[in-house]
Order: C-alpha cells, then sequence, then structure tokens
C-alpha cells in the first residue's frame, strides 16, 4: 500500500484540476500544466479533494499509483508558488549572464558555454548565482541538473556548479614537507 497514494490532495481556492481522456490538466493564477497519465489508476475529482485508486493489483499499478499522486501533488503546488533551483558557480574566472533566451557561461575552457533556456523557465544570474523559476518542477529540477553537469564542483577547491543547499565534500590536498 502507497503511503503516498492514499492520501487526499486539497485543491486551494482559485485552482482548478480536471481529469478527462487520461490527460490531467491543472490551471492556477500561474499557468496551466497537463499530464498524460495511464489508465492503471483511477482518480477522483470531488468536494475540493483529489483522491487515488489502484484499478487492479498488478506491480505496476502499485508502483505507478503513489507516483501519480505525487505528480498532481507538484502540479498543484507548481501553479500556485513556482518552483525555484538556484546554482552557485565558483571559481576565479567563472562567469554567469543571461542574454535574451540564452545563458552565456564561462567555465575555464577555451570557449563559452552557451546554453538555450527552455520554454516557461525564468532565468536570473547575479554575482555567479544563478536562479531558475518555472511552474513545472520536473522541467525546473532537469534544466538545472543539465547547467550543474556542465562543471560539477570538484572536490579540492570547490570550483564548479554547486546548489545552494547542497554541502561539497573537500578533500585535503597534496602535504607538503
Amino acid at each position: 500500500m502507497s503511503r503516498v497514494g492514499k492520501q487526499q490532495l486539497v485543491i486551494p481556492a482559485n485552482t482548478e484540476v480536471t481529469y478527462a481522456d487520461g490527460i490531467m490538466r491543472v490551471k492556477g493564477p500561474l499557468g496551466t500544466l497537463e499530464k498524460p497519465f495511464k489508465d492503471v489508476v483511477t482518480i477522483n475529482i470531488a468536494d475540493g479533494l483529489v483522491t487515488f485508486a489502484q484499478k487492479g493489483n498488478d506491480p505496476f499499478a502499485r508502483a505507478i499509483w503513489g507516483t501519480y499522486a505525487s505528480h498532481v501533488k507538484n502540479m498543484i503546488a507548481g501553479v500556485n508558488t513556482p518552483y525555484v533551483k538556484k546554482l552557485i558557480l565558483e571559481g576565479v574566472g567563472f562567469k554567469s549572464e543571461v542574454k535574451g533566451t540564452e545563458l552565456h557561461l564561462a567555465l575555464g575552457f577555451s570557449h563559452p558555454v552557451i546554453v538555450t533556456i527552455p520554454e516557461g523557465i525564468a532565468v536570473t544570474a547575479e554575482k555567479n548565482v544563478v536562479t531558475m523559476t518555472g511552474i513545472n518542477k520536473e522541467s525546473v529540477g532537469q534544466f538545472a541538473s543539465s547547467v550543474r553537469a556542465m562543471k560539477k564542483p570538484e572536490p579540492y577547491k570547490g570550483k564548479g556548479f554547486h546548489y545552494d543547499t547542497e554541502v561539497v565534500r573537500r578533500k585535503a590536498g597534496k602535504k607538503s614537507a
């Protein structure tokens, strides 16, 4: 039994949740999100609550039950308050700036790195802190992780991108005699 799947999700005021033809739509003050769901879980929307139940007892239905509940919970939260990811860029000569729909990065390579910002995500870069905001938790997290993967923090000096909440484990360097 999924503990997450058993929970009843409360629909906040000024938020509209509909499920038809296998597509979940959540509309709120910040925008609209849509996500296709397979027909292995029964989704009931009534009296300002969203409930989930398994249709069968096969392993896939048991596994996806809580996942669908979590997706809907994230969609409802995203259309009411945007998701924010912050990346901190550390290192001498490392720079980041936003130009239009592109993120320009100087990461110590022989060339600048230019990343196209996906639609639906707002990016700001101030003093080597890159802030990404959007209503879709998956797309914000995916974009943040792809930017971080371009220069992961190294363990000796901590140079590279790291999340604002991440603690970089540092190693001791060579010992001098």
